[in-house]
């Protein structure tokens, strides 16, 4: 049976998570040397919500703030800062709770997207900041979308990029919806990423070698050649895990030696349970979203990929039904870490959706 992941996230069947982790704490990664992120302005130590939030910010203006996914940090959103501070805006990119010089509780169930949402508005309250544009992808999507339903009244405006909204549990399917290329099954990296251990000593064993597999292009990041590929191979189920364990993963990668070196540096001293932990906490977010509200009111913008399969363009069809100002946009050749591999195109349909919007 297929599934997409947006549907995956939010399946009440996800396997609960397991027993104490590694403590994980901001005073953890910088005893062991996490190092801000180089080429971006100098971050600043936030309280909130139980723990110290690093958070990068440039210009003045309407707040942007940008959410990074796993496994990611601030430092995903290099290119983006610049750019749509020098549009006007006050843009801002925190690394999230677990993740680099922020870091988080050991304990996984403190990772779920209410405590997500209320991290974003403690920051916020913390710099004097009423309401914000929020931009996310990957896990960073799910939460502004969240945040849209969840706190609506701190929201100017919400872009997915590559991940579209949660569709509401009282509408029924979408008229257009479409089945996902990937096959369902025990493997698929979701699951495999539950169990506290069994992720780490695959991620954590070559660091180096688990990032040039997660970014790159081609390989698991071409649509047309993902389809073609037996239902029963590790790539059609989406067995990360597997994958990565082969000599040579599939994928090539694309981004400079030196922008790869800082997220093998970070992940090196931090580890990875902190972003794992997001996993680990999904059995908690059916109940944390049943009470939330079931339309977004606010101007929306969703951007996907032509060439990410795990979130592809398809899964925000239907959107329209509870989005009241939604405009959508794809961006060709791109697989699924799309503002990194297509950062001037996105800044671009940004920069144009934010004059028009908010500006």
């Amino acid at each position: 049976m297929s599934l997409n992941r947006r549907r995956f996230l939010n399946s009440s069947m996800a396997l609960a998570a397991g027993s104490a982790l590694a403590p994980f704490s901001l005073g953890y990664a910088q005893a062991n040397g996490v190092k801000p992120a180089p080429g971006m302005p100098a971050p600043s130590i936030v309280p909130t919500n139980g723990i110290d939030m690093a958070v990068y910010e440039q210009g003045s203006g309407p707040a942007v703030i940008f959410c990074h996914g796993f496994p990611e940090l601030a430092f995903s959103w290099r290119n983006q800062l610049g750019a749509i501070a020098d549009a006007g805006y006050h843009a801002i990119a925190p690394d999230q709770r677990g993740y680099g010089m922020t870091g988080g509780p050991q304990d996984p169930m403190q990772y779920d997207m209410g405590i997500f949402c209320d991290d974003l508005v403690g920051m916020m309250d913390a710099k004097g900041i009423d309401k914000a544009v929020f931009v996310g992808h990957d896990w960073g999507g799910a939460v502004v979308w969240a945040m849209g339903v969840l706190h609506p009244d701190r929201c100017l405006g919400i872009i997915g990029l590559n991940t579209s909204a949660g569709r509401p549990a009282n509408l029924p399917p979408a008229d257009d919806a479409q089945p996902n290329d990937i096959v369902m099954t025990p493997n698929y990296y979701i699951a495999t990423f539950l169990p506290p251990g069994k992720a780490e000593a695959v991620l954590e064993a070559d660091v180096l070698k688990s990032f040039e597999f997660f970014l790159s292009r081609g390989g698991i990041w071409d649509a047309e050649a993902f389809r073609s590929l037996p239902e029963d191979s590790a790539e059609r189920q989406m067995n990360l895990l597997a994958m990565l364990q082969r000599e040579d993963p599939p994928g090539d990668p694309f981004l400079p030696d030196e922008v790869m070196q800082y997220f093998v540096d970070t992940y090196e001293t931090t580890g990875f349970t902190g972003g794992l932990n997001w996993y680990r906490a999904i059995p908690r977010m059916g109940p944390i979203m049943a009470n939330a509200a079931t339309r977004i009111e606010v101007p929306s913008l969703y951007i996907g990929a032509e060439n990410d399969v795990i979130l592809p363009p398809s899964s925000a069809n239907g959107m329209e039904d509870f989005i009241t100002d939604l405009e959508k946009y794809t961006v060709m050749d791109s697989g699924h870490w799309t503002q990194q591999e297509k950062p001037d195109e996105v800044n671009r349909v940004i920069i144009e959706w934010l004059n028009r919007k908010i500006g």
